[in-house]
């Protein structure tokens, strides 16, 4: 019997890329534009070692942090594995608090989600200045306790903390809101100027020096009222 596909002989199948493979070679390169600039920031940031968190360095590294990732295409998907790679990864040496939540409020303010949530329970690193000038039109959701000056300078978004905050959170705060499901360390509130700070648990101090806005403590209005907290 005569074959049918003789005729047809030996074809040769051109190898094409899997679109899974160019999936993860983009995310790849994408994680390591970030841990770049991230490693850039903070040799900048920390040539003596140390880093002050004083208003003209936090602006600055600010201000470095959104320069480096411009022209950065990413998702949400990506900021938390960065997070993660802050928190455990051998790619990034050095995981310095200050910097990295202000490299990471720069990502997530410039971020195309207008609602972000970070998992943040099962890390070994506190994350501090997470929610740092989160503008207008932004929801952060942040689950488990974070570190100090959280919602810092914050300007029109809404922050939710599903645990404790530590301190100076809210710190500088220009409008917005802050809620906190658990408690809040000393200088809530401090230097805020506009805004409202909500607190479910305990609040370990309010700040001195408020320019305005409100903080509330189990639905009771604490500031600017001068009222005793429930310590």
């Amino acid at each position: 019997m005569r074959n049918p596909f003789k005729e047809f002989g030996c074809l040769s199948v051109e190898k094409k890329e899997l679109p899974l493979e160019r999936i993860v070679r983009a995310r790849e390169e994408v994680m390591g534009q970030m841990i770049h600039g991230y490693l850039k920031l903070v040799e900048e940031e920390v040539k003596d070692l140390v880093w002050l968190v004083e208003h003209s360095r936090v602006v600055k590294a600010y201000s470095a942090a959104v320069k480096s990732i411009r022209d950065l295409q990413y998702d949400v998907d990506d900021i938390e594995e960065f997070c993660g790679e802050l928190d455990s990864s051998n790619k990034i040496p050095y995981m310095i608090s200050g910097p990295a939540g202000i490299y990471v409020s720069a990502l997530i303010n410039h971020a195309k989600e207008d609602r972000i949530v970070l998992r943040l329970r099962d890390y070994q690193r506190t994350f501090h200045f997470l929610g740092y000038r989160l503008p207008e039109g932004k929801t952060l959701i942040l689950q488990g306790d974070v570190g100090d000056f959280v919602g810092a300078g914050l300007s029109g978004g809404r922050l939710v903390v599903e645990g404790s905050v530590g301190n100076w959170c809210g710190a500088g705060m220009m409008k917005g809101e802050i809620q906190i499901t658990e408690n809040s360390g000393q200088n809530t509130g401090e230097w805020m100027r506009g805004g409202e700070i909500h607190v479910e648990g305990r609040i370990r101090s309010v700040g001195k020096t408020l320019f305005g806005g409100r903080i509330f403590q189990r639905g009771k209005l604490v500031m600017p009222q001068d009222l005793e907290l429930d310590i």
